[in-house]
């Protein structure tokens, strides 16, 4: 499968070992004098050694790379102690990274591991507590575009995001026409068909809005209509490069997230059917079948057509 994974590039890398620490992972290893990624299998792709690296060896890359394995992770890394346990999960935290989290914790409780340790003020309880209820506490690896952009970096919005509708908060008077809901329904980030992670845990078993550039912004209830409880990607099929790439991405969501549904929303212009055709490419090229929805909006915004294609 192609994924987000890091890439070293050798006549950099002058062998210091400062990135070996702070891959809590054990996916990197000093051999013959250089950084080597030893495992696809351990390397999340959420670059916590990008910032670590002075020479600016290391960037992230998408490649086929063997699927990241959460639970192999935690065979390797509960051996090196608490300490490294908890700047793991505080790791997966920082990214947003909700499903490894709970896949870390089964493991843990699975296997009756000890992570208490008396006088320490972060116990894994408080870790995996503030993962879920504190998502606006992100904070993200790589102050600048050195390593890896913090654009592209991933963050899950949804501890802070509700679904609720104006007039659940707030009553309105029947002789007063209801206010319009202006609050984004975006839960996540990157949305970029090219930055997107597919193995990211707000895809998994996620209901998935694939939207062409332009519908947004013509459409003016966009994000009450059709993304409220939904995960976003975007892209344009006449402009963007390398489409080939989303075909690639949208089979990734389909069989290895398990999206439930996917509804792709595109312009009434020609040009924009092309988005409708990769995601045909894709399910034919899947083990999976999953619903999908098909809307068309005009380019004064208005919806044309909303039916289930599959």
């Amino acid at each position: 499968m192609k994924r987000k994974i890091i890439n070293i590039d050798e006549n950099l890398c002058d062998g210091c070992g400062i990135c070996i620490p702070n891959c809590h992972e054990g996916a990197l290893q000093i051999i013959d004098g250089k950084a080597r990624l030893v495992s696809d299998l351990f390397c999340d792709g959420l670059g916590a050694c990008l910032g670590h690296c002075p020479q600016g060896a290391i960037t992230i890359e998408e490649r086929e790379a063997e699927p990241y394995d959460e639970k192999r992770v935690m065979e390797r890394i509960v051996k090196k102690g608490r300490n490294t346990v908890l700047a793991h999960l505080e790791h997966l935290r920082d990214h947003g990274e909700k499903e490894l989290l709970k896949q870390a914790a089964e493991y843990i409780h699975e296997n009756n591991i000890d992570m208490s340790e008396e006088g320490d003020a972060r116990p894994v309880e408080k870790v995996f507590e503030q993962a879920y209820n504190n998502a606006d506490t992100h904070q993200h690896n790589g102050g600048g575009c050195s390593g890896g952009c913090p654009g592209s970096a991933s963050i899950d919005f949804s501890g802070i995001i509700t679904n609720e509708t104006p007039d659940k908060q707030e009553p309105v008077q029947s002789n007063k026409p209801s206010k319009p809901d202006f609050r984004s329904a975006l839960s996540h980030w990157p949305v970029q068909m090219h930055l997107i992670n597919p193995a990211a845990g707000y895809y998994q078993n996620a209901d998935v809005v694939i939207a062409a550039d332009c519908v947004a912004y013509a459409m003016g209830n966009f994000h009450h209509h059709f993304l409220r409880g939904k995960s976003l990607a975007i892209a344009c099929p006449k402009l963007d490069s390398n489409k080939e790439v989303y075909l690639e991405k949208i089979k990734q969501l389909i069989d290895n997230s398990n999206i439930n549904t996917l509804t792709v929303v595109i312009m009434e212009v020609p040009c924009c059917s092309g988005l409708m055709k990769l995601v045909n490419a894709a399910l034919l090229d899947s083990s999976r079948k999953i619903p999908v929805k098909q809307a068309i909006i005009s380019s004064r915004g208005e919806l044309i057509k909303e039916e289930w294609m599959l």
